[in-house]
């Protein structure tokens, strides 16, 4: 199953009655790509919310994370902690299991072998990566098996990532954008405002619609209410022209939004 371009992202989205409702209205709205974590808390709600929808387990791309703070990522305990995620879930498998931040006991040697193991079981369809540098990208493309499936971090028009989506293109993997939104603060960014006005939708949407212009991003927003979801659902039908792309290309800010835990090497 490829990997839907729009997806529904899930952190901070803890109470569990709000969380299996938010992934239910997603699901039979039309999103077919949800994301999750161990670290998140809501693993339980987020398969309530799988199981309550009306819509096969075949149609969904389910992706969740392990976290060096949860089980660990020696390679016991990413087999560990894969079952423990799957056993919330209520599920059998997984299509992608991302390492959440390479920090704690990570080591490529030790950890990415794990996650081929568990693709080789049948437990995970893909392999993926979080918060990672060039480096560590390559670090862990070499030491794979399984080819690389897609890298998630922070991207928005306030931290454009040029350098790591040209390096997904060339790569052949995934770049998978959180906080795609800026955490709200696309809607006080005059370009994208502008743009907005211009076409008579909101900025979430040209902050979506920009980010899903460049090959090959996907993008994960969170959101819980209807109205929130639909907004970002139209997003994959708006069509921004050149200029548009070219005014949020050129805003030219590194705005970092989110907690670097211990990854120094996101400070570039």
């Amino acid at each position: 199953m490829s990997l839907p371009q729009l997806g529904l992202g899930t952190w901070q989205n803890t109470d569990p009655e709000t969380c299996r409702e938010s992934v239910r209205t997603a699901l039979e709205m039309g999103y077919r790509h949800v994301d999750t974590a161990q670290y998140y808390g809501n693993e339980a709600a987020v398969g309530d919310g799988i199981e309550a929808a009306d819509v096969p387990r075949e149609e969904i791309f389910v992706a969740s994370k392990v976290h060096a703070e949860k089980f660990g990522l020696a390679y016991d305990e990413v087999i560990e902690g894969l079952a423990a995620t799957l056993d919330r879930l209520g599920l059998e498998h997984l299509d992608l299991l991302y390492v959440h931040w390479p920090v704690g006991n990570y080591d490529s040697a030790e950890t990415l072998p794990a996650f081929d193991e568990l693709v080789g079981r049948g437990r995970i369809n893909h392999v993926g990566v979080c918060n990672f540098d060039i480096d560590l990208l390559e670090e862990a493309i070499e030491q794979l098996e399984t080819p690389l499936f897609a890298h998630q971090v922070e991207t928005h028009p306030l931290l454009q990532q040029d350098d790591l989506i040209a390096h997904a293109e060339s790569r052949g993997y995934h770049h998978v954008a959180y906080s795609p939104l800026a955490r709200g603060t696309v809607f006080d960014i005059p370009e994208v405002v502008e743009i907005a006005d211009k076409h008579g939708v909101s900025p979430a949407q040209v902050s979506l619609a920009w980010l899903l212009s460049k090959n090959p991003v996907s993008v994960i927003p969170k959101a819980t209410g209807e109205p929130h979801l639909r907004d970002n659902v139209d997003a994959l039908s708006l069509d921004l022209d050149d200029r548009d792309i070219e005014r949020i290309d050129a805003i030219g800010r590194t705005d970092r939004l989110v907690e670097r835990e211990g990854a120094p090497w996101l400070d570039d």
